[in-house]
């Protein structure tokens, strides 16, 4: 964001006509979910501050009662000191008295590319406030990482332009937000170079999901195998049902020994106890997905197996295990899953740049890297990375992970690309777990309500 807007003036559009139309945005915003009210304007020395004063101007200019408080006065010659200088109204003492008195604070000190802690002494003077509205990001979030600088106050709605950045989708950045406002301040079309773009929030305007054909069959659909466990076959089953659901052809799970506890299960679930060296011999058995509910030595044992026959692969749960503290052995699979926990054991600790530590992953294992939470983030060996911002809380419970592991290997099964199958399973996940809680408001969500959640939401984006 820091290059756009050095680019925009080059392409025909000054830093203040931006400026301008950055405070004039987010005094709409505020004029459209508040009434008039006492109002006071916290103001940095930089860009953000430089809004700060143009919304000051437009919402007195509506009749508000507002007052300006500077950090410190914007650098000379700066577009920051020219809208300071166009600021006639009330000034006050930055001070958390000043904060106190008002019923809304705006908070206009420090944008989304702060490099450095934040005094307490703003975090003071913003915690005196009874409502607090955020410029860009609230001062003291790290816009690249969504991790605070200090302390945060967060905000009950913050209003930024553009584009989101990083800090907005990540935790606890997405929190401290409160609601997020994306205005259009007029940035001409030029000055983003999608060949540089590397970062994304997940939607499906990312990827195309696979489509049926007339002439389509089974075996064209493609075939996945499931590597189960006898002990904890409920994660095999979960993850194929989920698999099955978004239109893998033909599935199979294979389990060692009694087969049977799987067979008195769905009808549509074909069960195979032969060994995998024999399986491998069968070339249409391109797409495997092993770990959940496997074992760990028994994942330990077949993973290699798998990536020496060169197939395509979705480890999950123990086959993460199984590679704990040598993530190397990884090499060769397709897409990874991890939560936090099995990051750490894999890679060392997630730290406070998730993305970083997601792309890094994903260039020493050459796979795509899906690292799990609220904010789950999807890396690519090539750079790219997608934030993911639709799953609700209710997904935390056991075997969402399975059902997710199983979304991602049917969508690799019919030809998806390993980063756009991540992605996509990924937000349909959240998004079947978003419409089974719309049926029960919220409560009761386990891992098997996913399976009708995710068919709806399938056949809603076939609705358009």
């Amino acid at each position: 964001m820091a290059a756009v807007d050095r680019a925009a003036p080059l392409l025909g559009v000054p830093g203040l006509t931006l400026m301008e139309n950055a405070g004039r945005a987010v005094a709409r915003a505020i004029r459209r979910r508040m009434a008039p009210c006492r109002t006071l304007v916290l103001c940095g020395p930089g860009n953000n501050g430089g809004d700060g004063y143009v919304i000051a101007r437009h919402l007195a200019q509506e009749g508000w009662p507002v007052t300006v408080a500077a950090l410190a006065e914007p650098k000379a010659g700066t577009d920051a000191a020219a809208m300071a200088a166009a600021w006639h109204g009330p000034r006050a003492d930055f001070t958390e008295q000043a904060a106190a008195r008002a019923d809304l604070v705006i908070d206009a000190v420090f944008g989304s590319g702060l490099s450095r802690e934040v005094e307490s002494a703003v975090f003071k003077i913003l915690l005196s406030a009874k409502r607090v509205v955020a410029v860009d990001v609230p001062s003291g979030l790290d816009g690249a990482t969504g991790q605070p600088r200090g302390d945060v106050v967060p905000a009950e709605f913050t209003v930024t332009f553009f584009r989101l950045k990083p800090g907005h989708l990540l935790l606890p950045g997405r929190d401290l937000c409160g609601e997020i406002v994306l205005a259009d301040i007029g940035m001409p079309a030029g000055v983003l170079l999608t060949d540089q773009v590397k970062t994304f929030a997940n939607s499906p305007d990312l990827w195309t999901l696979p489509q049926l054909s007339l002439s389509g069959q089974k075996y064209t659909r493609g075939m996945l195998t499931v590597l189960a466990g006898s002990e904890m076959a409920g994660a095999a089953r979960m993850a194929s049902l989920a698999a099955r659901r978004v239109g893998a052809g033909l599935l199979t799970v294979v389990v060692q020994g009694n087969g049977d506890v799987l067979r008195a299960t769905e009808p549509g679930l074909i069960i195979s106890e032969m060994p995998v060296d024999e399986l491998l011999q069968d070339q249409r058995c391109k797409t495997w997905l092993c770990g959940p509910g496997l074992g760990i030595d028994r994942a330990r044992a077949v993973l290699p197996q798998l990536i020496a026959a060169g197939r395509q692969i979705v480890a999950d749960a123990d086959a993460l295990g199984a590679c704990a503290g040598a993530p190397d052995k990884l090499r060769g699979v397709s897409v990874i899953t991890p939560h936090g926990g099995e990051f750490a054991k894999l890679f060392g600790p997630v730290g406070a740049d998730k993305l970083a530590a997601a792309r890094a992953a994903a260039k020493r294992i050459d796979a795509v890297v899906v690292l799990k939470g609220a904010d789950t983030v999807i890396a690519s060996p090539d750079g790219r990375a997608a934030i993911n911002h639709n799953a609700p809380p209710s997904l935390a419970t056991a075997g969402s992970g399975d059902v997710l592991a199983g979304i991602i290997a049917g969508l690799l099964t019919q030809g998806m690309a390993p980063w756009e199958a991540a992605a996509a399973g990924v937000w349909l996940h959240g998004e079947a777990a978003n419409l089974a809680d719309a049926d029960s408001g919220g409560a009761g969500l386990i891992a098997e309500d996913l399976a009708d959640g995710l068919r709806r939401a399938l056949a809603a984006m076939q609705r358009g």
